[in-house]
Order: C-alpha cells, then sequence, then structure tokens
C-alpha cells in the first residue's frame, strides 16, 4: 500500500474493522462531495455550466482548507454555500426575475434585501432556523473530521481553480438573459465572479481618463436656468421593446403602421440604444443622465445599482434647476435594481412604482398614462411638470393574448414568425393608449402646454434572429458584440400639444440615447447647464455618435470632467 493510501487508512481507522467511528469520520470527508455532485447534476445543464460547477465547488474547499485544514468541514460549510446560493437565487427570481450574481456581493444591495424582508416577512425567521439548524451539525463534522491537508497545498488548489475559472469565462462569455433563467445557478455566479473582480483589479468599476486640465465650462447666465415664460409640462414615454417592425425582413403590418413612430413634423427619426433584447434599465440609465453604460464595462448590468448615490447628474436634476416637478410612473416594483434609488439620485422627486400606483399585474398602457393624467390634474396652473411614463404591455412574452377583451375583433397579419403577430397587437393597443391621452390632453388643458418624447427601449428578444433570418444565437451573439446597428435601433418621436417646439436642431435623424436629454431641453426652450453644454459639443463633434466616437475617448473624457465637477462620486 502506497504511503499516503496507508495514512489515510490509519487517520480513518479502517484498520479496526470500520467501526461506527470510522465509518463516521468517512462520511465526513466524503459525503458533501456526492451531495455536490448530486446538485450539479439536477441544476447544472450544459457542460460548460457543469466544469463552471467544478472548478466552483473546489476553489470554495481549497479556500476553507486554508483556513480550517479540515476536508470535512470544508465540504460541509461549500455545501451550506452552495445551498444557499441557489436558495437565494430561486428567491430573487421568484421577486425580482434575475438570479443572484457575484456583483451581489460586491455591491451589497440594500434595496433589494429590504424588498425580499418586506414582501416575504418570514424570511429572516427561516434564515434563524436554518442557521440554528446547521450550527450543530457543522461542529459534529468537526468532531470527526480526522483528515489535515497542509495549508500551500490547499492554497494551489484555490489559484489553479480561480485561474481555471477565468480562463472558463473568457472562453466561453456569459449571456445577460441566462440571469433570468431557471438553473445554472451555481456556474453563472462563479464565472460572473471570475470576470468580475479581473474587470475590477484591471480597469475598476467606471472608465474615465486619469487626469485632465479642463474644467466645464460656465454657461452665460451661470448655472441658474431662466426662461421668459412658463416652460411646457414635459412627457417622456418609455415605450416598452418597442420598435419599427419593418425592420424585419417580410413582415406584415397594418396600414399606415409607420406613422405611430413619426414626430409632429412627419419625420421617423432613429433612437441607437446600448441594450439589445431586453435590459430596459441600460436605456432607462441613458436617458435619464445623459451617459453610456458603456463606461461600466461587464458591470454595466448592474449600472442603476452602482450609479445609485453616484451620478448625481442627470435630466431631472436640469429640471429642477428650471422649476420642474420631476415624477417617475415605473411599471414594476421599485427595488428592481435599485430603481427607486437610482431615479431620486438622478432627481426624481416623485417615485411610484407599480405597487404605489395600485398596479394589479401586467396593466394596459393606458393604466400608466391615467395615473400621469391624475398629476397633471393635481397641478393644474402651477409649476412645469416633468412626467416620466413607462409602459408595460408590449413587454414580452409574445406567446399569449394579453387582454384580448381589448381587440376582440382582431385577427392577426399571417406572419409566419410565431410572436410577431401578438407582438403587433399590443403595439395597436399602445398606440391606441397613447393617441387616448394626447386627445384627454388637448381636451382637458386647453390652457396648458406639453411636450411629448416617446422612445423605444431596445428590441424585443425575439427580432434579434428575425432582423437576420437563419442566424443561430452564436451568430447572433457575434453581431451584439460587434453592435451591428440593427439590433441596437429603435425609434424615438417628439409630439407637443398647445406647444410648438422651440428647437429641434439636436433632433438628428439616428440619435444616441445618452443625447436624448440635450433634445428634449433644446425643444422645450431651456438652456443647457454646463454638463449638457459640454456634451451638445461632443455631440456635434461626433455626428449624434457617444460612446463610440473616437473609440471612447471623448466619453473617458466626459466622464473625467463630470467627476471633477463632484457630479460623478465614488467612481
Amino acid at each position: 500500500m502506497p504511503p499516503a493510501v496507508s495514512a489515510l487508512a490509519n487517520r480513518l481507522a479502517v484498520t479496526d474493522g470500520l467501526s461506527w467511528r470510522s465509518a463516521l469520520r468517512a462520511c465526513a470527508v466524503v459525503l458533501p462531495h456526492i451531495l455536490a455532485l448530486i446538485v450539479l447534476f439536477e441544476t447544472e445543464e450544459y457542460p460548460v455550466s457543469q466544469v463552471a460547477f467544478v472548478l466552483a465547488w473546489g476553489l470554495l474547499n481549497c479556500f476553507w482548507l486554508v483556513l480550517l485544514r479540515r476536508p470535512g468541514l470544508a465540504g460541509a460549510l461549500s455545501l451550506t454555500l452552495i445551498a444557499l446560493l441557489i436558495l437565494l437565487s430561486r428567491l430573487k427570481l421568484t421577486a425580482l426575475m434575475m438570479t443572484v450574481n457575484f456583483v451581489d456581493v460586491m455591491i451589497i444591495d440594500w434595496d433589494t434585501i429590504g424588498f425580499l424582508l418586506t414582501v416575504m416577512p418570514g424570511l429572516t425567521r427561516n434564515v434563524a432556523i436554518a442557521a440554528a439548524l446547521t450550527a450543530p451539525v457543522l461542529a459534529m463534522v468537526w468532531w470527526f473530521d480526522p483528515v489535515r491537508v497542509r495549508r500551500p497545498v490547499a492554497l494551489i488548489g484555490v489559484i489553479a481553480c480561480a485561474l481555471g475559472l477565468w480562463a472558463l469565462a473568457s472562453a466561453f462569455p456569459s449571456d445577460r438573459e441566462d440571469e433570468f433563467a431557471w438553473g445554472q445557478y451555481v456556474s453563472k455566479f462563479a464565472r460572473s465572479g471570475a470576470t468580475a473582480i479581473a474587470d475590477y483589479i484591471t480597469r475598476g468599476l467606471f472608465e474615465s481618463d486619469d487626469q485632465i486640465v479642463e474644467h466645464l465650462r460656465p454657461v452665460l447666465g451661470g448655472d441658474t436656468c431662466r426662461t421668459a415664460q412658463k416652460p411646457p409640462h414635459i412627457v417622456m414615454v418609455f415605450d416598452e421593446s418597442s420598435f419599427d417592425a419593418t425592420n424585419i425582413p417580410g413582415a406584415k403590418v397594418p396600414a399606415n403602421y409607420r406613422r405611430h413612430f413619426a414626430s409632429f413634423d412627419g419625420k421617423n427619426r432613429s433612437f441607437v440604444v446600448e441594450g439589445a433584447g431586453g435590459p430596459s434599465w441600460f436605456t432607462e440609465y441613458n436617458v435619464l443622465t445623459g451617459l453610456s453604460v458603456r463606461s461600466y464595462g461587464r458591470f454595466a448590468d448592474f449600472v442603476t445599482r452602482i450609479a445609485a448615490g453616484r451620478v448625481e447628474r442627470g435630466l431631472p436634476w436640469a429640471l429642477r434647476k428650471c422649476g420642474y416637478k420631476t415624477y417617475s410612473f415605473y411599471s414594476y416594483l421599485g427595488a428592481f435594481l435599485s430603481a427607486q434609488s437610482f431615479q431620486k439620485t438622478t432627481g426624481i422627486e416623485n417615485f411610484y412604482d407599480a405597487k404605489k400606483l395600485g398596479a394589479k399585474g401586467v396593466e394596459p398602457d393606458a393604466f400608466y398614462y391615467d395615473s400621469a393624467l391624475k398629476v397633471v390634474g393635481e397641478n393644474r396652473n402651477e409649476a412645469p411638470l416633468f412626467l416620466y411614463v413607462y409602459t408595460l404591455a408590449n413587454h414580452f412574452p409574445w406567446d399569449y393574448r394579453f387582454r384580448p377583451d381589448l381587440t376582440p375583433d382582431w385577427t392577426g397579419y399571417g406572419n409566419t414568425h410565431p410572436d410577431l403577430d401578438e407582438y403587433l397587437r399590443r403595439q395597436l393597443l399602445s398606440e391606441r393608449d397613447y393617441q387616448s391621452f394626447m386627445a384627454t390632453l388637448r381636451k382637458d388643458y386647453p390652457g396648458e402646454s406639453f411636450l411629448v418624447v416617446r422612445f423605444g427601449d431596445h428590441l424585443p428578444g425575439f427580432a434579434l434572429q428575425a432582423v437576420e433570418p437563419g442566424a443561430d444565437e452564436a451568430s447572433i451573439g457575434k453581431l451584439i458584440k460587434a453592435r451591428d446597428p440593427r439590433l441596437f435601433t429603435t425609434y424615438y418621436a417628439i409630439d407637443a400639444v398647445n406647444f410648438k417646439p422651440a428647437d429641434m436642431s439636436s433632433a438628428l435623424p439616428r440619435l444616441d440615447a445618452p443625447y436624448l436629454p440635450i433634445v428634449v431641453m433644446e425643444a422645450a426652450g431651456l438652456p443647457l447647464d454646463p454638463s449638457f453644454a459640454e456634451q451638445k459639443r461632443i455631440m456635434d463633434r461626433c455626428f449624434g455618435q457617444f460612446y463610440q466616437c473616437a473609440a471612447g475617448a471623448e466619453v473617458r473624457r466626459f466622464n473625467r470632467l463630470l467627476i471633477n465637477a463632484g457630479l460623478i462620486k465614488g467612481l
């Protein structure tokens, strides 16, 4: 018998006839690994995710071995953390539609924690009970664990598994859409950790120039917004998942379909967003702050959580300087990705999420327009209002008929794609509700003026493949990585009630999303503050492009200007 095996046998006292004590000692070492293997095959579906699970399991065990040297206890603690991660991921997915990511650990999200504790009042009690039950088991494993591992050997294991995870995550990047799906909990967390740590070490959370000698130039009249007369109320409509479906080859659409995407002047304008197929919060960040999510690199998926409390620059703040009262009518729960904290940081004074509005599940767009109209009525003849209105009816999935009672005679257009006809039907509902909203403004508020700006936040998920017929997921992934404009182009439109837009020179035929605040303020006849005046100079130099201009150099310089001005903190 080899010396190592002989030593292990003596440690386990197997030569004593496999006593009950030796059996318990063997179980203390082996059982956690057997259970982890069962968890692997139950929760990890794909070969890459299974390899990531194994590497994460090895990393956890070796980490505990460095601290404790006891493999039985290391396995038990690792299994406990794995079980906790899976339970928390399932809980978060149920409540907030996303699984746990490593950045959740890097950025403590008190909004999410508070939300979970509020909607699940027994959660704290259940965690306490689980901890009370787990503690004696771990103590028993400690007592029966007979083996000791040298710390240098364990440290080598930590390094090897960490490097393996990093290599795997680099070779097979995670798909953001996976975070909205069940399963692969451990592998998603582990791969996100490998890339997040590497990125944080090499580039930090937010990219900007290290040093510049420039400062934001003051504008004539200082940093105070003065207008000769009361400016118009501003309504911004966050048109969920909406784009011009005629960009899908062979799509059959209703007559005069494109008219819905045109502005008051009859022009159709393109809006270039930074997320493909799902991340509404990317465009939310673009439009409220006037900044790019691409400045956050791999941390972009957590942009609203990172920016909350740190990015105090944006359209709502600029409008408040002009006397506006700012409102947001959010179609989901305010704790989702720290939406409420983020929007308040950008200058939203009054935040109404779906719960506060009394939404009962998915509501037609009219529900949110009516909420905005109520605020208009309550503030008649008072300060100008900024109303940021979300819609939801056109959100995925499109494999069922949403509110069929609203279109009892609808028969469809005969499109071959299974989702397209339902998507177009919901756009018809959205257009109907929008036109009703505009008609109410004209009828009920003849003495008030309104500037209304609509925009699509991203393409619907099914359209990513529909615009490139025959492409598989790998090909679409390459197109997204290459920033193919077909996958990032929606629309924006400008309308007015009892008001003629003052300056449309910034309303370019094709506009990157972070510039929309400039379009809004100039169309409303409002002066730009120093930061937006500087950003307009970038827009003019870059012909409507933002992050892609000069390979990101313009944005890095601009970010540093904002940091030096105290508008971005802690990044």
